[in-house]
């Protein structure tokens, strides 16, 4: 009988120090796991700040080569013979951004009503993530698919129209954004209240009038929040206007001839002939830094949008 006691208060006193261990692991867990988060997010801010200070440290030898103004305010971009005006890179990411996003808007628009509006739960989860496969489809096969596919057929059209030429790469840069407009902008109605939609169906509106006059500007912060980050996403696009668009600096905005984006020249600046400590070389990251004060202004303008036109309910 004692042999008993003694072994069940051997056991009582066995479990209370496993429990004595185990809140000390879990206490000394719950200090760990803070820093572990923090030293994350200042990972990711830190990656950020080393970016931002290369782009300006090369940029600032380039200017301070070359002169700023002309680099903002020159015509002519050829780097190889000392003529650094970047404005027909400029033009060449404008056009193929206006073209990309003349195809995507209207077409990721209707898609998101559609699937927001008329499709039924079935047909959503078939058709949402099909469209959604072209997101991840690798734009080096956009780029072959505008060079050999949608050019030959637009040739048949404007029968002037050079191989490399602007239209048919921000055609496809278009087909390939449908899918962050449309599925951001049916988020963005999917969460206007059904409340909305009643009563305008009780009023006697019709679906389509509810849809494009309820639901479509009740979500506006959200589609319009979609449609700068799909324009941001065209803005830097690479391989697509590397392959398709061709490398001919011109400062037009005819899209039937070949033009070159800011991405285009950094991956052509950046092949192995390029010197190191060139002239070449530091105008690689002042075209980058171009690029980077674009993508900035544009989230910045999707933010005060969101912000301005957001609706409460």
């Amino acid at each position: 009988m004692g042999d008993f006691k003694d072994k069940q208060k051997i056991d009582v006193q066995q479990m209370i120090n496993n429990k004595k261990s185990k809140q000390n692991k879990l206490q000394i867990i719950e200090k760990i796991v803070p820093v572990f988060l923090f030293l994350c997010a200042a990972l990711s801010i830190l990656t950020t700040v080393g970016i931002l200070f290369t782009l300006l440290r090369e940029s600032i030898t380039f200017f301070g080569q070359n002169g700023f103004m002309n680099f903002i305010t020159g015509t002519t971009w050829n780097p190889w013979t000392g003529k650094f005006g970047v404005l027909p890179l400029i033009a060449g990411t404008l056009l193929i951004t206006v073209i990309s996003i003349g195809v995507a808007l209207p077409i990721g628009l209707a898609s998101a009503i559609f699937l927001s509006e008329y499709a039924s739960d079935k047909v959503r989860r078939t058709i949402k993530p099909t469209l959604e496969v072209l997101a991840g489809i690798p734009t080096v096969v956009y780029g072959y698919f505008a060079v050999t596919f949608v050019t030959p057929i637009l040739q048949v059209i404007f029968p002037e129209m050079d191989i490399f030429n602007a239209l048919s790469a921000g055609l496809v840069v278009g087909i390939m954004i449908v899918p962050m407009i449309a599925s951001l902008a049916e988020d963005a109605m999917n969460s206007v209240p059904n409340g909305l939609r009643e009563g305008a169906l009780a009023l006697g509106c019709t679906r389509f009038e509810v849809a494009w006059k309820v639901v479509v500007p009740a979500a506006f912060s959200g589609i319009v929040a979609a449609t700068v980050l799909a324009i941001s996403r065209a803005i830097g696009e690479t391989m697509i206007v590397t392959i398709a668009a061709g490398a001919t600096p011109n400062l037009t905005f005819n899209p039937l001839v070949s033009i070159e984006t800011l991405t285009a020249f950094i991956v052509q600046g950046i092949k192995g002939d390029t010197t190191f400590g060139s002239n070449i070389y530091y105008s690689v990251y002042a075209v980058g830094m171009t690029l980077f004060v674009f993508t900035l202004g544009m989230n910045l303008l999707s933010q005060y949008i969101a912000r301005k036109f957001r609706e409460e309910y």
